[in-house]
């Protein structure tokens, strides 16, 4: 039975959204999961043109909100917040017994400067995202309960 994920931050337009998808592309076999925000707001379009990239087509996509998936009574194994630490005051906690964990990332939207250097931005956050979830998946497939307490 696969686990389920529930990625958060504050808008769901960005770090949440490229977590969700290369949990799905890396790991649709053991994980089951979606992302949210406490504000949800529309997708960055850097985000969706730099997941191209990585052959991930999130054009049209929804962003969605965790309270109202808490309150369609919705449970995860686990809830990641990927809020960055400037923000992390803001950073929700989805209720319910659920294994937390915090991954801090650069807000993309709060990038400046022309197209090219906020796509180039995100393109380094989203890589240290895949990162962090690649290497949480190799944990996890070597030892669950480890890889819960490393995160």
């Amino acid at each position: 039975m696969k686990k389920s994920i529930l990625i958060v931050c504050i808008h769901n337009s960005a770090r949440s959204q490229m977590a969700e998808e290369f949990f799905r592309k890396f790991a649709g076999d053991i994980f089951e999961v979606e992302s949210a925000g406490i504000e949800p707001g529309k997708l960055n379009p850097m985000v969706v043109k730099a997941l191209k990239d990585e052959d991930i087509h999130i054009d049209g996509k929804s962003t969605q909100s965790a309270f109202d998936l808490h309150q369609a009574g919705r449970s995860y194994d686990y809830v990641i917040t990927v809020c960055d630490p400037e923000a992390a005051e803001r950073c929700p906690i989805y209720p319910g017994t659920v294994k937390r964990m915090h991954w801090p990332f650069k807000d993309p939207s709060s990038f400046t400067g022309s197209e090219s250097e906020r796509l180039e931005g995100t393109r380094i956050v989203m890589n240290e995202i895949k990162d962090r979830v690649q290497g949480f998946i190799q944990e996890y497939r070597a030892d669950p309960d480890k890889a819960i307490q490393n995160n």
